[in-house]
């Protein structure tokens, strides 16, 4: 029987926790493939896709700092975990905050390369 993970309530997200989970680079790669997915993803399948390079072990950490962040909702059925971005009420909360963040390294890129030029 398929359960949902425990998450915080959006009354109780906090900006600090989740700018904190959001700065480290492999957290926000993963956030920026769940952020540009419509539907759920299997994290298995995310993870081949993405290919971080790091264990299991660290690619659940960063998945449950996601979670408990309040970014991220994730529905365990058996040792499968499925996972979403819970953008709407993240928007409701703070408004802009997902889409300003998520792209913020892909502009950083469009410097350095213009910067190389």
């Amino acid at each position: 029987m398929p359960r949902t993970l425990p998450e915080p309530s959006v009354d109780s997200f906090d900006l600090t926790v989740i700018l904190s989970a959001l700065a480290d680079p492999g957290r926000r790669t993963l956030m920026r493939a769940l952020y540009e997915s419509v539907d759920p993803i299997d994290c298995a399948i995310l993870v081949a896709r993405v290919d971080l390079g790091l264990s299991n072990p660290t690619i659940s950490h960063h998945y449950r700092v996601l979670r408990e962040a309040g970014l991220t909702r994730t529905v365990a059925d058996g040792r499968k975990r499925v996972v979403r971005v819970r953008r709407e009420e993240v928007e409701r909360r703070f408004p802009g905050l997902l889409k300003a963040i998520l792209g913020a390294d892909e502009r950083m890129e469009g410097r350095e390369v213009d910067a190389g030029r």
